[in-house]
């Protein structure tokens, strides 16, 4: 894992509004950011590309070939962060980014975050169960820790938030993880941690939300104020809606019954389309591809600290590494805001 330091580039500076030209660009993230820059991940210790690769895919759409070449392109790119979970195809897609670390021997050049709970042979989180999930990710991963340990909040509706966390703490005595976070906490969830954090337990320092243009307007209303004044970095999964922020998917023909095909269908309305319209107008008036329209937007929130994004192509690499130091105007973020609701 990468220790923070004073490094200016990768620091995220928020600049107020007030008293700026409608079409001016929105200072929200300093001068343009190039390859290889790094964001401190909240209080974990580790750095990390504003664009972390989600790996959902891989194990599951992708074999194991493709899946490697989408992570050389995304570490060419200047990436160095991994999103995945016990969960996803059974742990295959764990033992599909272990083997390409492994493989390249750059395991110390990564940060690995794994969401627990989900797995059909240990499920919960439960002390035996987040135990023996750690353990088997270690293995799948072919590592001897985790960086950031997801807890899933929705997997275990029993066990105590106290007996959770003091699992972890062992598991973090041990050396197997570095840092906790959770998907799917509520505000009431984080106000509970860190009474219990205050108390000697671990804290949680980072925190998973499906957030993106689409989903603005679906968080808790304390959720937002409760992140920040605990100083939770926040990792956005579905930053591209399954896709459809993303463009490639603009009719119901051709989607069929899958899951992903309902994903996709339920957004093909009114509203859906209308955001696509605006997402076409800004990209080819920047001159980029819509899916690094919703990624800067996204990126440009106080709220994220870095966005989670599956890539089912390495070709796709591009389109979601050209966000970062993309600045809107204030007329694009309007105008967004207007159309999505």
């Amino acid at each position: 894992m990468e220790a923070t330091g004073p490094a200016p580039q990768a620091m995220v500076t928020r600049v107020a509004l007030r008293g700026r030209h409608p079409s001016a660009p929105i200072p929200v993230q300093g001068p343009p950011l190039g390859d290889g820059v790094r964001v401190p991940l909240g209080e974990t210790g580790a750095s990390v590309f504003p664009v972390v690769l989600g790996a959902a895919e891989f194990g599951w759409r992708l074999d194991i070939g493709k899946a490697h070449r989408v992570m050389d392109a995304y570490r060419a790119a200047g990436g160095n962060a991994i999103h995945t979970a016990d969960g996803y195809s059974a742990g295959q897609s764990e033992h599909v980014v272990g083997q390409w670390a492994h493989t390249r021997g750059i395991r110390d050049e990564l940060v690995v975050t794994v969401r627990v709970g989900d797995h059909p042979d240990h499920p919960g989180l439960d002390s035996v169960n987040l135990v023996r999930a750690v353990e088997a990710s270690l293995a799948r991963l072919r590592t001897d820790r985790i960086d950031v340990l997801s807890l899933d909040a929705g997997a275990d509706k029993d066990t105590p938030l106290e007996h959770v966390l003091a699992t972890v703490g062992w598991l973090i005595e041990t050396g197997k993880v570095r840092a906790v976070g959770g998907f799917g906490f509520s505000a009431a969830q984080l106000v509970e941690a860190r009474i219990l954090a205050a108390a000697g337990y671990p804290r949680l320092q980072v925190a998973d939300i499906p957030y993106n243009i689409l989903r603005r307007r679906e968080l808790d209303a304390d959720l937002p104020l409760v992140l920040a004044a605990q100083g939770i970095a926040v990792t956005a999964s579905r930053a591209l809606e399954h896709g459809f922020l993303a463009g490639a998917h603009r009719s119901r023909s051709g989607l069929g019954r899958t899951v992903r095909g309902r994903q996709l269908a339920a957004h093909m309305n009114r509203r859906g389309k209308r955001t696509l319209a605006v997402l076409d107008a800004i990209g080819s008036e920047l001159s980029i591809p819509i899916a690094s329209v919703a990624l800067a937007w996204l990126l440009a929130q106080r709220l994220i600290t870095a966005a989670v994004v599956n890539a089912s192509d390495e070709a796709q690499i591009g389109d979601l590494t050209r966000a970062i130091g993309v600045q809107l105007s204030r007329a694009h973020m309007t105008e967004i805001a207007r159309v999505a609701g």
